[in-house]
C-alpha cells in the first residue's frame, strides 16, 4: 500500500482545511486508517483513527470536537477535516494505514501500530 497526503496549507486561527490520504492497493478498505502528526522538535503524536468500514473512530483529546476523520473506499481515500484550527495544530500532518479492519483504541494510538506511512503534509496556522 502507497499512501499519498495533500491538502495542507497556511490558514488563520478558526479557520478550516481538509486533509486527504489517497491510497493505492484494493486492500485498502480493509486497513484501520490513522492520521499523526509532529511539530518541530517534538515527538510524532496520535491525531486519529477509523476503522475498516468507516464505523468507529477515535481522536486524541487535543483535536475531538474540532477533527473528524472520514473514509470514501470509491475514491480509496480517507479525509481529516480540520475545523476551528488553533496555532498549536502547525505540524506536518501523516496519514497511515494498519493491516487489521477493527479499530482498537490502545493499539491504534501508537504510532508502532501501523504498516504504512505516507510522506507528510504541512499545515501551518496563523495567529
Amino acid at each position: 500500500v502507497q499512501l499519498q497526503a495533500s491538502g495542507g496549507g497556511l490558514v488563520q486561527a478558526g479557520g478550516s482545511l481538509r486533509l486527504s490520504c489517497a491510497a493505492s492497493g484494493r486492500t485498502f478498505s480493509s486497513y484501520v486508517m490513522g492520521w499523526f502528526r509532529q511539530a518541530p522538535g517534538k515527538e510524532r503524536e496520535f491525531v486519529g483513527a477509523i476503522s475498516w468500514n468507516g464505523g468507529s473512530t477515535y481522536y486524541a483529546d487535543s483535536v475531538k470536537g474540532r477533527f473528524t476523520i472520514s473514509r470514501d473506499h470509491a475514491k480509496n481515500t480517507v479525509y481529516l477535516q480540520m475545523n476551528s484550527l488553533k496555532p498549536e495544530d502547525t505540524a506536518v500532518y501523516y496519514c497511515a494505514a494498519d493491516r487489521t479492519t477493527s479499530l482498537i483504541i490502545l493499539r491504534h494510538m501508537s504510532r508502532d501500530e501501523y504498516d504504512f506511512w505516507g510522506q507528510g503534509t504541512q499545515v501551518t496556522v496563523s495567529s
